[in-house]
């Protein structure tokens, strides 16, 4: 039987859901799709590298036109390819040296990248883009003087450049200058006084200079500008447990996870103070608690790579990913936020070179075979798939949803056996799960199994009566096997009533009425659903069997064509040659 519904096995890929847009906390994981974003846009507004004007020379024009049709269908490798050959041809071009740069920065090549941008600044030293990537690059590979003049000058260059100020004020935070750091935030401040950002910084390392009182002002300040910011939220609560004020860091906590429960690092934290609270005069040392509320570039780096994640730019993420992997190259967090980039980006290749460098002592490294069970799932290469999540089953080896996911691999690469057992875990560690039961159900199902399919999906709606999928399916499945009509068409009524606009649903109601012999009021409910549903085979052709009862020949002609032009499976490929063949042998083919 096919699946019928909103993607009946739906529950059996359920990691899928986890390759969506990231979270701006530093530890986090990535958020689902529509989520808040951290900063609203007047608080970020850097720009991107700014577009190339058309090269005057012939040679360097066909290739720079080459490249920018290979960047914009997605083809990065001949895109670099294109536009090193134009640097080439137009060596005094400064915005294609550039955008070259920037491309080298974005796979990762450091030195290439610095190369070019240099060369850019040769040709043009007021080019601020440029020099905010030669002082990212710098600052990557060691060099803090040369980026703390890189973001000078940009400065005097545009005096409003709040990427500048924050990169420096990060910069001196790092180096212990909190001073000149509180001074550097101050500015970006003057500039703009809705600047989220620069009231989180300075709040930050007035907490680092252990001027408490001052980053509470700060953080305040932040959060009258966003108020569910979790970010400052976090830090709130880190400068509660600095100043021995655990109950109130404990509310800032719960307050955290209440919005956002896979806040693995709000938890950990929440979980050590009520631990302190029974065993220690003190939660954590005032050591361990400072080095929480320090600030450096790279960590600023990150969280600006996760903004422009969430909001799509995955370009601008890859090279802030990039830049702080140049300065700490063992960074599992950034291996593992640059392989979700890559990932977006359908650059599977270099995604599973960074998700394999997540080691397994991250608190990443479920998360990342989890992605690269997804990327081999994708190319159809189930035992890596597999692997990959045993590989996480073993870190989490009661973890339902993990299991959920493998028994989804196991069902597409047709071991139902494999896949049937996997289920039973799932429903012998949460047996009052219905969804569980559900999916055990459809699985037996797909493996001919009709009589146990049935029992898991009367389970199912034992455990939730407005499961409307399984109503659905278990009504459905009667009407396939003929049996029990009355109770398929109350089990269907009951879905409807739960999801009316369900166009599976109404199939199933209509196939019922196809079983009762009931063709007119097929035909009715039928012709509803192929309206909402018309690219569906299975639907196109029930539509069709109750066209060729009443009469209604070229009609089920034109949709048993229809169906066979969409069917997949083999079984329905057959079935539809047969009936055409059937219609074609009495006369009755489509002129």
């Amino acid at each position: 039987m096919k699946c019928r519904g909103k993607a009946t096995l739906a529950l059996l890929v359920a990691g899928c859901a986890l390759f969506t847009a990231c979270a701006a906390t530093p530890g986090a994981e990535p958020k689902a799709a529509g989520q808040r974003s951290e900063v609203g846009a007047p608080s970020l507004p850097f720009g991107g590298i700014p577009p190339v004007a058309i090269p005057p020379d012939a040679a360097a024009m066909g290739d720079f036109l080459k490249a920018e049709v290979a960047s914009n269908e997605g083809d990065r490798k001949n895109a670099t390819i294109f536009y090193e050959a134009a640097a080439q041809a137009d060596p005094h071009n400064a915005a294609l040296r550039l955008k070259l740069a920037s491309l080298y920065v974005r796979d990762g090549q450091l030195n290439k990248g610095l190369e070019e941008v240099n060369a850019a600044l040769a040709l043009k030293p007021d080019m601020v883009e440029a020099r905010l990537l030669a002082a990212g690059l710098q600052s990557a590979t060691g060099d803090e003087a040369g980026a703390e003049k890189q973001y000078l000058e940009v400065l005097k260059i545009d005096p409003k450049s709040q990427e500048a100020y924050l990169y420096l004020g990060t910069l001196y935070a790092k180096q212990g200058k909190y001073d000149a750091a509180l001074a550097t935030f101050r500015k970006m401040i003057a500039v703009d006084p809705h600047a989220f950002l620069g009231y989180y910084y300075a709040g930050r390392v007035a907490a680092a200079a252990q001027n408490y009182p001052l980053a509470e002002t700060y953080f305040h300040q932040a959060l009258t500008l966003n108020p569910e910011s979790e970010l400052v939220v976090m830090d709130l609560a880190l400068l509660r447990e600095l100043e021995d004020k655990p109950q109130d860091a404990i509310k800032l906590y719960q307050r955290v996870l209440a919005a956002d429960p896979t806040n693995e690092t709000a938890r950990k934290r929440l979980a050590a103070l009520y631990v302190g609270q029974k065993k220690f005069e003190q939660a954590l040392s005032e050591l361990k608690k400072v080095e929480g509320m320090e600030t450096n570039p790279e960590d600023t780096r990150i969280k600006i790579g996760l903004l422009y994640f969430e909001r799509g730019d995955f370009e601008r993420a890859a090279t802030e990913f990039n830049l702080v992997l140049g300065a700490e190259p063992n960074n599992a967090r950034v291996h593992y936020y640059l392989g979700t980039v890559y990932a977006e980006m359908n650059e599977a290749e270099k995604a599973e070179a960074q998700f394999n460098l997540v080691p397994p002592d991250s608190d990443h490294y479920v998360e990342s075979r989890i992605h690269l069970a997804y990327l081999y799932d994708k190319d159809e290469h189930y035992d890596q798939a597999l692997s990959a999540l045993q590989q996480a089953l073993a870190k989490r080896p009661n973890d339902t949803e993990l299991m959920n996911f493998i028994a989804g691999v196991y069902r597409e690469k047709k071991d139902l056996p494999a896949a049937i057992n996997v289920a039973k875990k799932m429903v012998a560690l949460d047996p009052k799960n219905d969804k569980f039961h559900f999916t055990l159900g459809a699985l037996y199902d797909e493996a001919k199994d009709k009589q146990l399919s049935i029992e898991q999906m009367r389970e199912t709606i034992r455990l939730n009566p407005s499961n409307a999928q399984a109503l659905n399916y278990l009504g459905y499945t009667y009407a396939e096997m003929g049996t029990n009509l009355g109770e398929a068409e109350r089990l269907i009524r009951r879905a409807l009533q739960i999801e009316p606009g369900d166009g599976f649903y109404i199939d199933s109601l209509g196939w019922v009425y196809y079983q009762q012999g009931h063709y007119d009021k097929a035909v009715k409910e039928l012709e509803r659903a192929w309206d909402l549903v018309g690219d569906d085979p299975t639907i196109t052709e029930h539509l069709a069997d109750a066209y060729e009862k009443l009469g209604k020949l070229k009609q089920a002609h034109s949709l048993y064509k229809d169906a066979l032009s969409k069917a997949k499976e083999t079984d329905q490929v057959t079935r539809l040659k047969d009936k055409l063949q059937a219609l074609r042998d009495d006369g009755h083919s489509q002129p």
